[in-house]
């Protein structure tokens, strides 16, 4: 196979016959030398609207004499998972948490023969959907089973992106695993992969049984609640049973925490022991909601082909204070989502679809945070600080899990706005959304959201609704690890997003299997 790149085709276009004859005459060859093509890389060029086009990175089966005549242009498309050879642990590892960095130590792990016991105090993907569909249209919380808790973690409930700003060669095999198990074949290819929320539960679901199958297990409704030592070492982890309210300890020498960034009581457990934690940046805002056809006009013109793929966009603005305005986890055709945890707090998120077609999309909108801010050195202020704003959302909603809103127009210049929709559920109440930000982000909001309506025409329209408040897109902590990825007690492993090393679900996914990989390696 050969790889050329950069074949433009109109999007009105887009099909096999015109792909085979834009290669051909790139190539100067016949269409009929081609014996077959496929897609390694597919983005929309919408730079010089209304011209736009998919731009593609296509790999090419040609005669052996053309090959041969293209060998520079050689190229194999990787299409490798994860596999090793197996050996043998006396006492299993113990991965706490089942989102993506559990779910791949897990899988590696299985398939290194290591037999781990995953430990997740949510529900599986399947039970889990019910409570959390529960919460959404009646207002009853299950604080073990949510959007941030259960099979998949929270990215299960999510728009299931993909892409990164890592360079690794961990990435490609990742892409190769979720479509293994049931990921959409798009997602090896395009620019900005994204699996949705329908997709994603029946891929956590394949992912699973195939780690039960190696000989793994996974025990839901099960809660880490402590851990012993032998001096500097691990000896046994505690597991309460919530279904049963009964403790069993588990031996073991590898303790995985694959927690995730809403796991607070684990926090304060490893606080408590002595663990080191400390203190990192991390951001806070609102959610805002928008129109998905003025996002498309603003992106792809006002005459855009409805063939596009939702737009999205993804901006930052530098403040004269010294903060930064972002978007982070833009969802295009989707929805607003209460992700609380804990009663008194309110959580918002965003969630799409697969085919991202619903009438709305959704951004975070937030502004940095640093430890400055928080109002003490204790390796947790952070987490107060989360809790404290999450708390003030709550009162004002209502206390009933109705989310802080306010549209974007009363928000910037007191203009009153009627008939307010939005997707959140359970619903929204409007009232004014400083109360319950910080004053910092409150002026950040301010003065950034029109520098971002430059850079995205109609990000900022009047009608447009901010729903506070998005507040854990990531840790406030570090677990600190070292080079051989324990903490200061020998045995125990901080891993993924929520011990402050990753950002999403690629990058969780790559540090779940990289511990994994460490802890075989020295065995």
């Amino acid at each position: 196979m050969i790889k050329i790149e950069q074949i433009k085709i109109e999007i009105n276009k887009f099909n096999d016959q015109n792909i085979i004859k834009k290669c051909a005459k790139k190539l100067n060859i016949s269409q009929k030398d081609i014996h077959s093509f496929e897609i390694i890389k597919k983005s929309v060029d919408a730079r010089f609207k209304p011209d736009i086009f998919y731009s593609l990175t296509v790999g090419l089966n040609l005669s052996k004499k053309l090959e041969q005549k293209f060998k520079n242009l050689k190229y194999d498309i990787d299409k490798s998972i994860f596999s090793y050879q197996k050996k043998y642990i006396p006492l299993p590892p113990i991965i706490i948490g089942f989102g993506p960095s559990g779910m791949f130590a897990a899988l590696a792990m299985a398939r290194m023969g290591l037999r781990p016991i995953v430990i997740e105090q949510g529900k599986c993907v399947e039970e889990r959907d019910k409570d959390v569909n529960l919460f959404w249209n009646k207002g009853k919380l299950d604080k073990y089973s949510n959007v941030q808790f259960g099979e998949g973690g929270a990215g299960t409930f999510s728009d299931g992106k993909l892409n990164t700003n890592l360079n690794s060669p961990y990435c490609k095999k990742v892409i190769n695993e979720f479509f293994k198990f049931g990921a959409p074949q798009e997602i090896t290819y395009v620019a900005k992969p994204h699996i949705g929320s329908d997709k994603l539960k029946v891929v956590v679901k394949n992912l699973r049984n195939e780690i039960i199958s190696l000989g793994g297990q996974i025990l839901f409704s099960h809660k880490f609640i402590d851990f012993y030592t032998v001096g500097e070492t691990l000896k046994s982890v505690d597991v309460l049973d919530i279904k049963n309210n009964k403790i069993s300890t588990f031996q073991t020498n590898h303790l995985l925490l694959c927690v995730g960034h809403s796991a607070r009581d684990v926090f304060s457990l490893l606080n408590s022991k002595n663990i080191n934690i400390k203190q990192k940046p991390f951001a806070m805002g609102v959610r805002i909601e928008q129109k998905q056809n003025d996002i498309n006009i603003s992106q792809y013109g006002e005459n855009y082909d409805k063939s596009l793929p939702p737009a999205d966009y993804k901006l930052v603005a530098h403040l004269p204070n010294g903060r930064s305005i972002f978007t982070f986890c833009m969802c295009p055709g989707g929805v607003v989502v209460a992700s609380s945890s804990n009663d008194g707090e309110i959580v918002t998120n965003g969630m799409s679809e697969f085919s991202r077609d619903k009438e709305y999309a959704n951004s975070a909108l937030l502004v940095n945070v640093t430890p400055q801010d928080y109002s003490s050195s204790h390796p947790l202020a952070g987490i107060e600080f989360q809790a404290k704003y999450e708390k003030l959302a709550f009162e004002i909603g209502g206390k009933n899990f109705n989310a802080p809103a306010q549209t974007v127009g009363n928000f910037l210049q007191n203009k009153k706005y009627d008939n307010i929709s939005s997707t959140y559920k359970p619903n929204i109440t409007i009232t004014q959304i400083k109360n319950c930000l910080p004053d910092f982000v409150y002026e950040s909001l301010k003065t950034g959201i029109p520098l971002l309506n430059q850079k995205v025409e109609n990000f900022a329209k009047d009608e447009n609704l901010l729903i506070a408040i998005e507040s854990r897109s990531s840790c406030p902590l570090t677990i600190v690890r070292n080079e051989d990825y324990q903490t200061n007690i020998k045995g125990i492993y901080p891993v993924g997003e929520g011990a402050g090393y990753a950002g999403g679900i690629m990058s969780s996914a790559i540090d779940g299997i990289k511990v994994a990989e460490a802890i075989y390696k020295r065995l």
